[in-house]
C-alpha cells in the first residue's frame, strides 16, 4: 500500500465508536481510540490504518454511494481470508467482523497489518533492481499465482464460494452488462469487443480458487533484497473460476517496457524494468508450471483489458454522478477509450 494519509472527509468515521466495539473483540488495546489514517491507493473498498501505541491494525469497509451488489461484501471477504489462512498462509490474520450499523453504518472488518514492501508505480527512493532480481521476482509472482490456483477448496471450506461451471460465459455477460450500465456519453460502447468475446468463448480449462485482482501491487514482499512474497492483499473479488481468465485479468495491468506511451502513463507497477517478464513470458511460465493448455491467448488478453475498462468506467461513473469527489477517478474515461481501441487491435491480429 501507499503510505496512509489523512482521511478524506467523505470517508471519515467515528474512531471512538470503532474503538469501543473493537475493544470487546481484541485484548490489550487500551483506553484511547486509535489514530486513523486512510490508504489512498484503493479504488474500490476503503482501507484504513488504526494506530495504537503498540500495534497497527487494518480496517476495511465499503465506500458510500452507489456500488455493485456483490463487489463490496465484507462478510464474504472476511470469510475467504479466515478460511484460507490455514491452507494458503499468504493472507492477513482476521481479527474481527462487524455488522452493527451503529458502529460504522454497515459491515466492516479488522485484520492484522502485514509489514513489508509493496511495489507501486516506481521503485521506492533508494531502491534498485538488477535485471536478474527483476526476473527472479517475476518468476515468484507467477509461482505464487500457481500456488493459489492449486488450493484445495474443499479442505479450505470454500467449495461453495462460486457457481462453478459456466464461469467464462457468466463473466462475459456480467462485465458486458456492467459496462453498458456504467457507460457515460464520453466513452464508446465496446460493441465490437463485447460481441467478439461472446462469440469466441473457449471451454473452461478447470474451476479453482482465483483471487480475481491478483497484481504485483497487491503483493507484500519481505524486503528489497530477498523479494520473497509473504502476503496477498485485497480478496474482495475472490471466487471459484477459470484460472486463465484470472491470468488475462492480471496481465491487463502488466505494462512492458515496449508498450506505448498511453499504457506507460497508466502503469501502477514497476513491471517495465529491465529483466521483468514480458506478458508472453509470464503466460509461458504459468503454462509450464500448471501443465494447462492456453489455446488462443487473444481471448484472455482481450477479456482482461475489457474487464479493466469496465472496472474503470464504473469508478468514473461514480465520480461523474457525484457519488464521490475522489480526484483519482476524474480522467478514467480517457483510458477507457484507449482500451476499446487496444482490444480491437488485438482482435484484428487474428484476422486473415
Amino acid at each position: 500500500m501507499n503510505a496512509p494519509v489523512e482521511v478524506r472527509a467523505e470517508d471519515a468515521f467515528d474512531a471512538a465508536a470503532v474503538h469501543a466495539w473493537l475493544s470487546t473483540k481484541v485484548e490489550g488495546l487500551g483506553d484511547e481510540p486509535p489514530l486513523v489514517r486512510q490508504f489512498p491507493g484503493g479504488a474500490s473498498n476503503l482501507t484504513y490504518q488504526l494506530t495504537y501505541p503498540d500495534r497497527e491494525l487494518i480496517l476495511r469497509r465499503p465506500p458510500a454511494g452507489h456500488k455493485a451488489a456483490s463487489a463490496h461484501d465484507m462478510r464474504r471477504e472476511y470469510r475467504v481470508q479466515h478460511a484460507l489462512k490455514p491452507v494458503f498462509p499468504y493472507v492477513p490474520r482476521m481479527l474481527a467482523f462487524g455488522d452493527d450499523e451503529r458502529v460504522l453504518g454497515g459491515d466492516f472488518y479488522v485484520m492484522e497489518k502485514l509489514d513489508g514492501l509493496i511495489l507501486r508505480g516506481d521503485l521506492p527512493e533508494g531502491m534498485t533492481l538488477t535485471p536478474e532480481q527483476a526476473r527472479e521476482l517475476s518468476g515468484k509472482v507467477v509461482d505464487r499465482l500457481v500456488d493459489l490456483h492449486a488450493v484445495d477448496v474443499g479442505k479450505a471450506g470454500l467449495a461453495d464460494l462460486g457457481k462453478g461451471a459456466g464461469y467464462v460465459g457468466r463473466q462475459i455477460r456480467g462485465w458486458s452488462e456492467r459496462y453498458v450500465a456504467a457507460r457515460t456519453e464520453n466513452v464508446g460502447d465496446f460493441a465490437e469487443v463485447r460481441a467478439w468475446l461472446a462469440e469466441n468463448q473457449p471451454a473452461e480449462v478447470k474451476i479453482c480458487l482465483i483471487h480475481n485482482d491478483y497484481r504485483l501491487d497487491n503483493l507484500v514482499l519481505d524486503g528489497p533484497e530477498t523479494l520473497n512474497i509473504t502476503g496477498v492483499l485485497d480478496w474482495e473479488m475472490a471466487t471459484l473460476g477459470d484460472p486463465l481468465m484470472e491470468l488475462g485479468s492480471m496481465l491487463a495491468y502488466w505494462v512492458e517496457a515496449g508498450d506505448d506511451d498511453v499504457m506507460h502513463a497508466s502503469r501502477r507497477q514497476p513491471t517495465h524494468l529491465p529483466g521483468m517478464f514480458t506478458r508472453e513470458e509470464f503466460v509461458a511460465r504459468y503454462a509450464e508450471k500448471t501443465g494447462l493448455e492456453i489455446g488462443d491467448w487473444r481471448f484472455y488478453e482481450v477479456y482482461g483489458l475489457f474487464r479493466l475498462a469496465a472496472v474503470l468506467q464504473q469508478l468514473y461513473r461514480r465520480y461523474h454522478d457525484g457519488a464521490t469527489r475522489n480526484p483519482a477517478f476524474k480522467d478514467f474515461w480517457q483510458f477507457v477509450g484507449y482500451l476499446d481501441w487496444r482490444c480491437r487491435e488485438i482482435i484484428a491480429k487474428g484476422r486473415v
